[in-house]
C-alpha cells in the first residue's frame, strides 16, 4: 500500500439532530389507519348504491335552482326514506360490508372486531413490521481497531476503515504504526522492519538479511540435506566448512581445527574417532557384521587410522584401485608400504586439536590385502561406513574377484556401506539382503549403544550422500548394484559378478 493511502484526518465528528423515531412511527400508523377507514367507507357506500340501484344523477337533472313544490313532493318523500335508511346503517355497529366473490352479503361487526381486523391487517405478512435503519450523522466513524466511536481528534483512514492513531498497530509487534509508510499483508498492517523480519530470509552463517542481486532478487545458497541457507559470498570468503557433514561455520559458533587443516563441527566432534586404538572395537563389530551375512573374512587385515598426508602418500604408492575425489577417506592397500598411523588422540587446546602422536608401520604383503587405512577425526558412523566399504574391497580380492571395472567394484562396496549404515540408523528396517540371517542382526545389535538424535541424523546424511553421489563409479555404480541386490539378492548378485564381471540385468 502506497503512503498516499493513509489519510490523516483532523475534522471532529459532527453530530446532527435526529428525528423522533417513536413519534414518526405513530404518525405513519395513524395515517395508514385513516386511509384504511376511508377505504372501508367507500366500499360500504358502493354497496348501498348497488343494493338499491339508485339512479345516477345526470348532468341535465342537476340544477342550482330550487325545484318546484309540485314536481318535488314525490322525490322528497323518496329521499327522506333513503336518508332515514342511510342513517340507520351509518353507525359502525350496523355497517354492512360485502364479501368477495359472493355478491354483496351483509354482516354486522362491532368496534372491537373492526380494530382487531385493522391490527391483523397491519401485522400480516403483506405489511411487515417497520424496522427503521440505524441513523448515523454524516461524520459518524467507528474505529477499526477498538470498534469504538471516534469522538474527537485526528483519525487515520486506511483499508476502507478509520482508526484512532493509537489503535493502528503492527500485527507483529503490536506497537502503533507512526511512520507514513508501512507494509500490508492481507488485512494486517506491519512496520516495514517487522515485515522484513518476518518474510526476508536471513543468512544462517552471518545472521544478516540475505542481500538482493543485481536483478533485485534474493539469491542464496541452501544445503540440499541440512537446508542451511547462506549468502553466496560465504562460499569463497574462507568461511570454515565441516569436513564430515559439510555445514558452514556460523559466526556465533567455533568449529574445531585439526592439525591437517580440516574443520570439525561440534556435533561431529561428539562421536569423532581420533586414534587407532579407539577404532578397533568398531572395526571388529563390522567384521562380525560381515560374518553374520555369511561373508567371513578369515585373514586378519591390519586397520590403521592415519592423517590426511599419510593417506595421500599411500594412494600414490598404490598401483591398483580407484579413488574417490576430491578427497579420499579410506584405502584398501595391496602393496607393501610404510605408513604413519596415529597412536594417541590429540588434546584440545582452545578450539584446536594439538599434540597428536604418530608411529610408522611397515606393512608386509602376505596376501592380496596388506592393510586398511581410514582418515582420523571422522564421526563414528562415517568411520564405520568407510570401514564397511574397504572391507568389501578386501573380501572381493581375497575371494578372487579380479579385474572388475570401477563401476562394479565401487558400486557393490557402496551397497555394503549403505547396508551397514541402515542397520545402525534403522535397526528394525526390513530392507535387508536375502542372504542376511537372523543371527547377524542379533550379534550386531547387541554391540550397539543407544545413539542420540544428532548421531542418527548424521547417519541419515551419510546414507543420503551415498544415494545421491554424482560420480559415475561411486554414485552410478551404487544405484546399479543396489537395484540388482534388491531384485536378486546379495548372494546371487555376487555370484553373477564372479561369472560375468557385471551386475545381473
Amino acid at each position: 500500500m502506497s503512503p498516499s493511502d493513509i489519510n490523516h484526518l483532523s475534522h471532529p465528528c459532527i453530530y446532527g439532530g435526529g428525528r423522533d423515531y417513536s413519534s414518526s412511527h405513530s404518525e405513519r400508523k395513524f395515517g395508514f389507519m385513516k386511509w384504511l377507514s376511508k377505504l372501508f367507507k367507500g366500499g360500504s357506500n358502493r354497496g348501498r348504491v348497488g343494493r338499491h340501484h339508485l339512479p345516477e344523477p345526470s348532468e341535465e337533472n342537476m340544477s342550482w335552482r330550487a325545484p318546484s313544490r309540485a314536481s318535488d313532493d314525490r322525490a322528497r318523500s323518496l329521499k327522506e326514506k333513503e336518508l332515514g335508511h342511510a342513517m340507520e346503517l351509518s353507525p359502525g355497529e350496523d355497517l354492512k360490508r360485502p364479501k368477495a366473490h359472493q355478491g354483496y352479503d351483509w354482516g354486522i361487526d362491532t368496534d372491537e372486531d373492526y380494530s382487531k381486523g385493522l391490527d391483523d391487517s397491519l401485522d400480516s405478512s403483506a405489511y411487515p413490521p417497520y424496522a427503521p435503519a440505524p441513523y448515523y450523522p454524516r461524520d459518524y466513524r467507528i474505529c477499526g481497531g477498538c470498534n469504538q466511536e471516534i469522538l474527537y481528534g485526528n483519525c487515520l483512514g486506511c483499508m476502507d476503515s478509520y482508526f484512532h492513531p493509537d489503535c493502528f498497530r503492527c500485527h507483529s509487534c503490536c506497537y502503533p504504526i507512526t511512520e507514513r509508510e508501512f507494509s500490508l499483508s492481507g488485512k494486517h498492517p506491519y512496520h516495514k522492519d517487522c515485515f522484513k523480519e518476518l518474510t526476508h530470509p536471513k543468512c544462517e552463517v552471518c545472521f544478516q538479511f540475505i542481500p538482493v542481486n543485481s536483478a533485485g532478487l534474493i539469491e542464496y545458497r541452501c544445503h540440499p540435506f541440512w537446508s542451511q541457507k547462506y549468502c553466496p559470498s560465504h562460499e569463497y570468503d574462507n568461511t570454515a566448512r565441516c569436513g564430515s557433514c559439510e555445514r558452514l561455520e556460523p559466526r556465533n559458533i567455533k568449529y574445531y581445527r585439526l592439525e591437517d587443516g580440516r574443520s570439525l563441527c561440534l556435533e561431529c566432534m561428539e562421536s569423532a574417532i581420533m586414534d587407532t586404538g579407539d577404532c578397533q572395537p568398531l572395526y571388529h563389530s563390522i567384521r562380525d557384521y560381515y560374518e553374520g551375512m555369511q561373508m567371513r573374512i578369515d585373514q586378519q587385515v591390519p586397520m590403521l587410522l592415519v592423517e590426511r598426508e599419510a593417506l595421500n602418500e599411500a594412494i600414490v604408492g598404490e598401483k591398483n584401485g580407484f579413488h574417490h575425489l576430491p578427497e579420499t577417506r579410506g584405502l584398501c592397500l595391496s602393496e607393501e608400504q610404510t605408513v604413519t598411523s596415529i597412536q594417541r588422540r590429540p588434546r584440545i587446546g582452545g578450539h584446536r586439536l594439538i599434540g597428536i602422536r604418530t608411529q610408522p608401520h611397515k606393512l608386509i604383503r602376505r596376501s592380496e590385502v596388506t592393510a586398511i587405512l581410514v582418515l582420523y577425526g571422522l564421526p563414528r558412523l562415517l568411520t564405520g561406513a568407510i570401514l564397511a566399504h574397504e572391507l568389501m574391497h578386501a573380501w572381493l580380492r581375497l575371494k578372487g574377484y579380479r579385474n572388475l571395472n570401477p563401476e562394479v567394484e565401487e558400486g557393490i562396496c557402496q551397497v555394503l556401506s549403505y547396508m551397514w549404515l541402515e542397520s545402525e540408523v534403522m535397526p528394525n528396517s526390513q530392507n535387508m539382503p536375502s542372504t542376511a540371517s537372523s543371527s547377524s542382526s542379533s550379534s550386531t545389535s547387541s554391540k550397539k549403544g543407544v545413539k542420540s538424535h544428532v548421531e542418527n541424523k548424521l547417519g541419515e546424511f551419510f546414507m543420503n550422500q551415498i544415494v545421491n553421489d554424482s560420480s559415475p563409479a561411486y554414485g552410478g555404480g551404487f544405484r546399479a548394484a543396489n537395484e540388482a541386490v534388491n531384485k536378486y539378492g546379495l548372494r546371487c548378485t555376487l555370484d553373477h559378478i564372479r561369472l560375468t564381471g557385471f551386475f545381473p540385468m
